[in-house]
């Protein structure tokens, strides 16, 4: 009896802990401070990037680093101050140091707020690209914005992804450690010896 609620609490930690890993997206800052996928188009007004490649890595979100070239990748934008939801916004990614556009989209209005870019090729060649952002104010002012991007990288988890996946499957040892008799004796033995030498 007692084993079974350890056992169901225990499952019910580990996913918390794998539903949570939301929190660990871009650094697992909860806010936008240490937040590295954004651009500053004013002080203290942000854009905040994420890239995405589907197809090749459907659990994963990209920022400074693609992993692959020439396949589907999907930028998105999200801009919280209202006051950029009225406004014309223009995107265009370029291969650097070039200068040499891949994607265009003219400005459009995103009352949204969430802008979402498909390239469905991907960008073509490995090495350096820009964001240009261009936000078209009524009064023909223009705010522009850049980030860069290394695709081809080949680098698909994240540091944090690999210490999220170690702890997992520390809480999943833990876990089968406490609800089976005969490994814990074992384990219990182990470092009973252990603390003899």
């Amino acid at each position: 009896m007692r084993s079974s609620r350890i056992l169901r609490n225990g499952l019910l930690g580990l996913l918390g802990l794998i539903f949570s890993s939301a929190l660990w997206a871009h650094g697992g800052a909860a806010g936008t401070d240490t937040d590295q996928c954004k651009f500053e188009l004013e002080k203290d007004h942000w854009i905040h990037y994420t890239a995405y490649q589907p197809n090749a890595y459907p659990a994963e979100e990209f920022c400074g680093n693609i992993p692959d070239v020439n396949t589907l990748t999907q930028l998105v934008f999200d801009y919280q101050d209202q006051r950029y939801r009225g406004m014309a916004i223009e995107f265009e990614v370029t291969k650097e140091p070039e200068g040499k556009r891949v994607f265009f989209q003219a400005a459009e209005k995103h009352k949204s707020g969430t802008v979402i870019l498909n390239l469905p090729q991907g960008v073509q060649e490995a090495g350096k690209h820009l964001i240009h952002i261009t936000l078209l104010q009524d009064n023909g002012e223009r705010l522009d914005a850049h980030m860069s991007f290394k695709a081809g990288a080949g680098q698909p988890t994240s540091k944090g992804s690999y210490g999220l996946y170690a702890l997992v499957l520390f809480a999943g040892l833990y876990i089968f450690y406490l609800s089976n008799a005969g490994f814990k004796r074992k384990v219990d033995e182990m470092i009973g010896k252990a603390k003899e030498i």
